[in-house]
C-alpha cells in the first residue's frame, strides 16, 4: 500500500472511530452501556462500591484511589520481577531482574511510558512479560482514561461535590473498551503472522556454514495489540515493531498506527458528547490534528533529505535518509509511525530514531516537548489538551477584559494555577534532569556519540520518559543504576505530577455553577479559538525547550550545513 492510500486510509478509519468509539465511550462512563453488568458485580462487591450515586468519590479520594491503586501495582509487579527466577512460563531460565532495572520498568509501565531499558527476548520470562507488563499495558492505560472522564465531568457537573467512582471508571473502561478491542486486534494481528506461542525459543543449525542460531518466540502477538490500543508501547522484542514476530505485514502496520490514535482522538467526541457540545471537542480535535499532521510533514520532509554527516562525506542518495528505515514501508510511512508513537505516549517506533537526520529526530523529540496532546496518549492526551485549553480561555478573557469562561465554568485563580502547574511540571523535570545527567561522569558516560547529537540522546530520553512516551534514541545506554533511578523518578513526576492536578482542577470546576453565555462571552468553539490553543502549545513548549534544543538537533544541523 503506497503512502498516499495508507493516509486516505487512515483518516477514513479515524473519522469513523471518531464519532462512533468517542459516542461508545461517552455511553459507557455514563453508564448507559450495561451488557457486561454481570462481570462488573464480583469487582464492585470486592471492593465494596458501586456506580450508585451514594459511591462517588471528590476529587481528593479520586486521587488517592489512583494513586494507591497505582502505588500497590507498583510494589507487586517489583516483587514479581526480583523473584522471575521462581516463577513459572519461563523456557528460557532467566533469573531475577536486577533492582534498579527492576524499579524502573514496573514505574515504566505502571505510568504507561514502557521505557524498556532491557531486551524483552533476553531479559524476561514468558510470566513477566504476561502477567507483569501486559497487565499493566491494560491497568495504566484504564487509570490514564478514568482522569480524563473525571475532568470532562469536572465540566460537565454543576454545584458537585464529586467527580466519579476511580473504580467503576476503571472497571468500565477496562470491561467495555480496551479488553474487547485488543482482542479483536490481536486475533487479526496473529492472523497476519505475528508469533503467539508458550513454546521456547528455536535453535537452527545452518549445515552449509556451521553456524548455530537461537530464534526467541514468545505471546507476543495479543501484548503488541493491546500496547499499541493503550497507548503502551512497550514491546515483547527489543527491536519492538521494527521485528517482523510483532509486526509482520503492511496491514499490522496500518493497524497499530490506527489503533494507536483511535482512542486519543476520540475522547474529543467524547468529551464532546459528556459536555452536551460536539463542537467543543471538534475545536480540541482540529487543534490535535493541525499540529499533528504539521509535524507528520515536517518529519517526512526531512528525512527525504540527505543526511548531513553523508553528505559531507561525497556520498549523495536520490531517495533521502534510509539509514534506520523499515524497508518494507518506506521513509514517509516510517515517519508516520514515529510522528504517530512520538506524539502520543505511545513510542513503539519501527524505524531508528538515532538514525533519523538531525531535523527528522527534531521533529520526534519537539513533539514529544509539546505535551504530547497532538493527539496524547490514551487520557492524559484529552486532560492535558484541556489544561491548555483553560490557559487559552486565560489569556481571551484578558484580551477582551472580562472573567474567562469555559463551557459556562469562570476560570478564576485557582483553576489558572492549577492549569499552569500541570502545564510546567513536566518541562522543569525533564530539564533539571537533563542538566544533572549532563553535569556528572555517570550521566555523561550513557551516550554512544558525542558532540550536539550525544546531548540530544540524553535530552531524548528524560523528554521521553518526562511525557511517559517510551521512545528512545538508542545511543543512548541507559540500563545503569543512574539512568534508571533518574529515569523512575522522571517517570512518576510525569505522570502524577499532571494527573493530580487535573484531577483537582475537575474537583473545583464540578462544584462551580454554570453561568449563562451573553453577548460579551468569549467564544471557545471557533477558529479564533482554536489558533489560540495552539499558540498556547507551541509557545509553552517552544519557551521552555528551545534553548536546549538548540544545543542538540538544530546545532548538529547547522554544524554540517544547511538547516535543510
Amino acid at each position: 500500500m503506497g503512502f498516499f492510500w495508507t493516509i486516505v486510509v487512515l483518516i477514513v478509519l479515524l473519522g469513523l472511530t471518531w464519532r462512533y468509539l468517542g459516542a461508545y465511550m461517552a455511553a459507557v462512563f455514563e453508564g448507559r452501556v450495561q451488557f457486561l453488568a454481570w462481570a462488573e458485580r464480583p469487582f464492585y462487591r470486592l471492593l465494596r462500591t458501586g456506580p450508585a450515586e451514594e459511591y462517588e468519590q471528590p476529587w481528593k479520594r479520586y486521587a488517592s484511589s489512583t494513586v494507591i491503586f497505582s502505588a500497590l501495582f507498583l510494589a507487586f509487579g517489583y516483587l514479581l520481577l526480583r523473584i522471575q527466577g521462581s516463577l513459572p512460563l519461563n523456557p528460557q531460565h532467566f533469573g531475577a531482574v536486577a533492582p534498579a532495572l527492576s524499579l524502573n520498568t514496573i514505574v515504566s509501565f505502571v505510568t504507561n511510558t514502557n521505557w524498556q531499558n532491557y531486551g524483552g527476548e533476553t531479559t524476561l520470562s514468558y510470566f513477566s512479560q504476561i502477567g507483569v507488563l501486559t497487565v499493566q499495558q491494560f491497568v495504566s492505560a484504564a487509570v490514564g482514561i478514568a482522569a480524563a472522564i473525571a475532568l470532562v465531568r469536572g465540566f460537565s457537573r454543576r454545584s458537585s461535590p464529586t467527580i466519579g467512582n476511580f473504580w467503576v471508571d476503571i472497571t468500565r473502561c477496562m470491561l467495555y473498551i480496551l479488553l474487547p478491542v485488543a482482542f479483536v486486534a490481536g486475533i487479526i494481528v496473529v492472523g497476519q503472522g505475528a508469533v503467539q506461542t508458550l513454546a521456547g525459543p528455536v535453535v537452527i543449525h545452518d549445515a552449509l556454514n556451521g553456524v548455530t542460531q537461537t530464534i526467541p518466540r514468545g505471546p507476543a502477538g495479543f501484548m503488541a495489540s493491546i500496547m499499541q490500543f493503550g497507548t503502551n508501547g512497550g514491546g515483547f522484542f527489543n527491536a519492538d515493531l521494527a521485528h517482523p514476530f510483532e509486526n509482520p505485514t503492511a496491514i499490522t502496520n496500518l493497524l497499530y498506527i490506527w489503533l494507536t490514535l483511535s482512542i486519543p482522538f476520540a475522547l474529543t467526541y467524547t468529551f464532546g458528547k459528556m459536555v452536551k457540545s460536539v463542537r467543543h471537542g471538534a475545536a480540541l480535535l482540529a487543534a490535535m490534528v493541525i499540529i499533528f499532521g504539521a509535524w507528520v510533514s515536517f518529519t517526512a520532509y526531512a528525512e527525504h533529505q540527505n543526511t548531513p554527516a553523508v553528505a559531507a562525506a561525497g556520498v549523495h542518495s536520490s531517495v533521502g535518509n534510509t539509514e534506520g528505515k523499515e524497508v518494507r514501508f518506506g521513509i514517509p510511512t516510517s515517519a508516520l509511525f514515529n510522528v504517530s508513537m512520538t506524539q502520543t505516549s505511545d513510542g513503539a517506533v519501527d524505524s531508528a530514531t538515532d538514525s533519523y537526520t538531525p531535523i527528522g529526530g527534531f521533529g520526534a523529540l519537539s513533539g514529544m516537548m509539546l505535551g504530547e496532546v497532538t493527539p496524547g496518549g490514551v487520557g492524559s492526551g484529552l486532560y492535558t489538551i484541556l489544561i491548555y485549553a483553560i490557559i487559552a480561555v486565560f489569556i481571551g478573557g484578558l484580551m477582551i477584559g472580562r472573567t474567562p469562561e469555559y463551557l459556562g465554568k469562570k476560570i478564576q485563580a485557582k483553576e489558572v494555577k492549577l492549569a499552569g502547574l500541570g502545564a510546567l511540571v513536566m518541562p522543569l523535570v525533564v530539564l533539571v534532569l537533563t542538566a544533572i545527567a549532563v553535569s556528572i561522569h555517570a550521566g555523561r558516560a550513557g551516550p554512544l556519540n558525542g558532540g550536539p547529537h550525544g546531548f540530544t540522546e540524553i535530552l531524548y530520553a528524560f523528554t521521553s520518559q518526562g511525557n511517559n512516551n517510551g521512545s528512545a534514541m538508542a545511543g543512548l545506554t541507559g540500563n545503569t543504576a543512574f539512568y534508571n533511578v533518574l529515569g523512575a523518578i522522571d517517570m512518576l513526576i510525569g505522570r502524577f505530577g499532571i494527573l493530580i492536578p487535573a484531577l483537582a482542577l475537575a474537583g473545583s470546576l464540578a462544584a462551580k455553577h454554570v453561568v449563562p453565555a451573553s453577548l460579551g462571552t468569549f467564544r471557545t468553539d471557533n477558529t479564533m479559538f482554536i489558533g489560540l490553543t495552539i499558540g498556547v502549545i507551541i509557545i509553552i513548549g517552544g519557551l521552555t525547550f528551545f534553548p536546549a534544543i538548540s544545543l542538540g538537533p538544530i546545532v548538529e544541523q547547522l554544524s554540517r550545513g544547511r538547516f535543510f
